[in-house]
Parts: structure tokens; sequence; C-alpha cells
């Protein structure tokens, strides 16, 4: 077994982390936020417990160690990079955190490792940017491997430990070490022949959803105007055996991976010289959810929505997780603002967000359904006399 830092302990690193150390590693889990950490050393995890590994077992077998001390890193033989790759202001790339923690690794680590990197990033990242900044500012030459992370936050059937993992090293032996090493703990481990592979494989796979999330989103637009049902017209679709997937529209999307991965992908494209068009139309596609709404929402209701009381239902990204990153709320309540509605959210997942906090589902005059958990009682939603449905699963509600 090794001892094994893990940089980032959102999502992605948290669930990596507590794997490997219920694996019999020895894990320091480092972050720089520290109310995070402090929250992690009493026990108080932000992931669902995975196959009954509990995070207070692992800190207390030693296993495991919270810490906003990078120092504590120094002596690792394995070295993992789970921290965030969102979009700046203007939605490109944004690699703030992953080169914190290249200026980490070198700063900390003195013996050569393995170095892993699990943030998803446009091909070429783990090459060009990791290994030779790190070269660069410590003359080590670490071994080196991608392996993209695959988590899905509330999945209560695909997990770390169970989804297959992609991985290339920059050579042979290094690949072998990676599988070898994620084997412990994953089930399932699929190796490439490069990085840049294993870089792309994942930026193809939220770029797929994406473009198809886009297409019923289009498709829910078109059936509108023909007056039908687009939840039949899928169903239907739905029936053939072969060459047919079942996506569903909504109000756009959100989390780390759809609405940010193939902006990665389009962006470094783009850099060579190629254009990305079905991403990029997807992305405006998409992106136009919200305002389609409420052009929805305004032709119910007399082109008029001054002063009137409307509660957002659900604010997170996708349903019963408290994920908020990318969410389309934040643009269907600013544009409901616009319209001079009076705009609170109800989400009992979510303690604040935009400044505010959840608000009971009563006396309004809409309701904006936008994520369904199962915790929200959907009698109370009955209550109020205009419900718009972007989930498509209230069937007496208008909807997409």
């Amino acid at each position: 077994m090794k001892r094994v830092g893990v940089i980032g302990q959102g999502y992605v690193g948290l669930a990596l982390a507590m794997a490997a150390a219920n694996a019999g590693h020895t894990v320091v889990g480092y972050d720089t936020n520290t109310d995070l950490v402090d929250a992690l050393g009493h026990g108080i995890s932000h992931i669902e417990d995975v196959e009954n590994i509990t995070l207070e077992r692992l800190i207390s077998s030693g296993k495991y160690l919270p810490t906003d001390d990078s120092l504590k890193l120094s002596g690792s033989e394995i070295v993992i990079i789970a921290v965030p790759t969102p979009l700046n202001k203007e939605r490109l790339p944004d690699l703030n955190f992953l080169e914190a923690a290249v200026e980490t690794i070198a700063n900390v680590i003195k013996n050569e490792v393995l170095v892993i990197n699990e943030s998803t990033s446009y091909p070429g990242t783990l090459r060009k940017i990791i290994s030779e900044k790190i070269y660069l500012k410590t003359n080590i030459k670490h071994r080196y491997a991608s392996a993209p992370e695959r988590i899905d936050p509330g999945n209560k059937n695909w997990n770390v430990t169970n989804t297959p993992r992609i991985i290339s090293g920059f050579d042979d032996s290094t690949t072998k070490e990676t599988k070898e090493f994620y084997l412990t703990f994953t089930k399932s481990v699929v190796t490439l022949s490069t990085p840049e592979a294993a870089e792309m494989s994942k930026l193809v796979e939220n770029s797929f959803r994406q473009v198809n999330i886009a297409f019923v989103n289009e498709m829910a637009k078109i059936a509108n105007v023909f007056g039908v049902n687009i939840n039949e017209v899928l169903s239907a679709a739905d029936t053939k055996p072969y060459g047919y997937m079942k996506f569903t529209p909504g109000a756009g999307v959100g989390g780390h991976c759809i609405p940010v991965d193939p902006l990665y992908l389009s962006y470094e494209a783009k850099r060579l010289g190629v254009n990305s068009t079905f991403i990029q139309r997807a992305n405006e596609v998409n992106q136009s959810m919200p305002s389609y709404i409420v052009a929805r929402i305004l032709a119910d209701n007399e082109n008029d929505l001054s002063n009137k009381k409307i509660i957002i239902i659900g604010v997170t990204y996708k349903a019963d997780v408290s994920d908020t990153r990318e969410t389309p709320a934040l643009q269907l309540i600013n544009l409901l603002v616009k319209e001079k509605a009076k705009v609170v959210w109800h989400d009992p997942l979510v303690q604040k967000f935009n400044n505010q906090e959840s608000q009971e589902i009563k006396d309004q005059d809409i309701a904006v359904v936008l994520t369904l958990h199962e915790v929200i009682d959907v009698d109370d939603i009955k209550r109020i006399k205009y419900v718009f449905d972007c989930t498509n699963k209230l069937n007496w509600a208008k909807s997409l």
C-alpha cells in the first residue's frame, strides 16, 4: 500500500481519498478551504457514503487525514490532482486551481513520485502544463499519468469503485503502475495509448451529453409550436430497441461537467485551427433555455409578471444533490426579476443561494419547478394556481 496525497477535497477528491484509504492506502487529503477541512476533520462529509465507507472510520483508523497544510503532502509516493477546472467570466477555461496544485507539488514534493491528474482539461494539459511547469521549477523527473474523474454526484448506482476508469501514463511502466494503484479500489481500469487520448475521452463523454441535451431542448421548443407533448414523443422514440438513446429536456445544464467540459475541448480545438460547431451550438441552445421558459411563462400570464410572487422550486443543477454549480436557477431568477416579479426560491438541500435563504411554498402566484427533489412535497406545489414544470414530471402542470 502507498502513501497518497490528494490535492482537492471536493466531490471528486474526497470520494477518491475515501476509496483509496478504505483500500488500505494512507491518504492525506489537502484543500485550501479551511472550513471544508475543519468539517471533514469532524467527520462531516459532503458526499454520500460509498459501500459503507464512512469518514469517521477512516479518520479514526489513521488512514485518512484531511488538512489545509500542504507540507503534510511531503513523503507521498503518489500525488493526485483533483481540483476544479471551471470557466472564467468570459466562459473560457480557468486553470488557476490546477496551476495552484502544480505550485504546491513543486514546492512540497522533493522526491520522485507518481503524479496523476484527475482534473478535467483539454488534451495536452498533463504533458504541456503540469509536467513541464513542475520540471522547470524542480528539475525532478516525476512519473505522470492522466486518469480523468468520473464522478456523478447523487448517483446511487455508479460510484468511484464500480465505474470503469480510463488511464494512461507517459510510458508503459507508468501506465502499469497507475493501473495497479486504481485496481486496489476500482473494479475496472481501461488503459489508453497516451494521456492526451485519456484527457479527450472525458471531454467527448460530456460533449456527447451537452449536444444531445441541446437537441431535445430544441425539440421541446418545436413540439410546443406544433401543440405536441414532447414527453410522449421522446417516450415513443425510446421504444426503438436500437440506434436511439433517450435524453430529456430541461431548464439548461448545470454542474461541473456538462456546461464546462465541452468548452475546454472547443477552446483548445479553436486555438489549433478547428471549429467545434456542434459544441458551440449546443452551448447556445442550453444557455437559452431560461429565456425560453420565461417567455412561456409570460405568454401564459398576459405578458405581465409585474409584482407577481414567484417561487423557484429546486435551485440545484440536478435532483437530490446540494450542488448549485452552473445551475440554470440563477439565470432564471435574474430574468424573472427583470420582468419585475418578486422572486424567492425553495430548496431543502441548500442553505443559502443568491444571497437568499430557502422560503416556504405558500401564497405565491407562480411556481417554477426547476429541480424536483424527493424531499419536496408535491402537494404543496399543487396549491399554487400556475405551475411551470421544467422537469416534465408533473403531468398536471404546464411543462416544456
